[in-house]
């Protein structure tokens, strides 16, 4: 199929060029994925710590079958709707690394071990737990479920000396199953400053080390103990608490991480492909790409391989470059490497896989807009 026979519902085919691809786009560069992949595994397996991979990232079924392949234990996501998007598209081992709430939700979440999955959340509240707990015995089904501690983040979490009495209400409500420690500290993994960083997470270990002495002593030990995200996750493996890791954006490398980890760590794997549209100013280009495809909360996208263009305003629909040697032409199109993988990657239907210039193949966004 040529680039003007491809259909209104898709921005490529195999075979393509990356020239031919519709844009704007979000394409993967499948060498520097998989790269990535290996990488953050074979670091997880030589500190002896299972991996689990935040699917909230991608949220791709295709990709998480990929890092489960490489050796991941299972997924993490965010939402109800992410579990049941990745479980019906066959993934089994999935951990929602945040309290669900509410009938409609938990029984929802009752429902998807009836699909085969191993079914895990989290809570901070008694009230949680019997609300899980009357879902599940609705449905004849058992939900896994970890205590989550406040490590220092100050979001959701009971204190580590209340860890103890929340596992005993785990363990006493019917069809529940007590499976460890949740203590991911969030607010750490954009701290730039490494000293600032690592004091965070030694505050975070610090406080789930009492949590699962606490636990041991009151005869409850923990299956999973469990945190740590692109930004910290080798404090976390060689902590000694720790036995699995919830990364996620380590596999696309946004921008803002980079500026977290520098050069060193993982590859750009994800772009924005976009087109130059307009160019009547001579040192101003304006692009496809504007809000409506990529997040800027964690600033302006970079131009990748180009230091003599800058985007520097979006739109709804246009991105403005500035182009003060006039490089740039109509037609002309550029990587962008997106501030924050997250929420850019859940404004697209598809993921174009590109190896050595060519379309390889199409990913589907299996949980885009999954939010409920």
């Amino acid at each position: 199929m040529t680039a003007l026979e491809v259909g209104y519902d898709i921005p490529a085919t195999p075979g393509m060029t990356e020239a031919e691809v519709q844009t704007p786009s979000l394409i993967l560069d499948l060498d520097a994925l998989e790269a990535n992949i290996a990488s953050m595994q074979s670091q997880a397996d030589a500190a002896g710590v299972r991996l689990r991979v935040h699917g909230k990232m991608h949220k791709s079924a295709e990709i998480a079958q990929m890092q489960i392949a490489a050796g991941a234990c299972g997924i993490c996501c965010q939402k109800v709707s992410e579990a049941e998007a990745f479980a019906r598209a066959g993934l089994r081992d999935i951990l929602i690394t945040n309290q669900v709430r509410g009938a409609v939700k938990t029984d929802r979440l009752a429902r998807l071990p009836l699909l085969g999955a191993r079914i895990l959340t989290c809570v901070d509240d008694p009230a949680n737990v019997a609300e899980l707990s009357a879902a599940a015995q609705r449905h004849g089904t058992e939900i896994e479920v970890l205590v989550e501690i406040d490590c220092g983040a100050g979001r959701c979490g009971v204190a580590p000396d209340q860890a103890p009495g929340l596992a005993q209400a785990i363990v006493a409500a019917p069809g529940l199953r007590f499976a460890g420690l949740q203590a991911y500290q969030g607010s750490a993994q954009h701290q730039a400053d490494p000293v600032a960083r690592r004091g965070l997470i030694e505050t975070a270990i610090a406080a789930t080390r009492r949590a699962v002495d606490l636990l041991a002593a009151d005869g409850q030990p923990c299956a999973i103990i469990g945190g740590a995200g692109t930004g910290s996750y080798r404090f976390e493996a060689a902590s000694g608490v720790y036995n699995e890791l919830q990364c996620g954006s380590y596999a696309f490398m946004d921008a803002d991480y980079r500026r977290v980890l520098g050069e060193g760590a993982f590859r750009h794997s994800l772009f924005v492909l976009t087109t130059v549209m307009s160019h009547v100013k001579p040192d101003h280009a304006v692009v496809d790409a504007g809000l409506k495809v990529m997040s800027l909360d964690s600033g302006l996208p970079q131009v990748a391989g180009r230091s003599d263009v800058t985007y520097v305003a979006a739109s709804d629909e246009h991105g403005e470059l500035a182009d003060p040697t006039s490089a740039l032409r109509v037609g002309t199109q550029l990587r962008l490497i997106p501030g924050h993988c997250d929420p850019t990657c859940n404004l697209h239907e598809w993921y174009v896989g590109i190896r050595n210039g060519v379309v390889e193949r199409l990913i589907p966004v299996t949980a885009r807009g999954k939010s409920f």
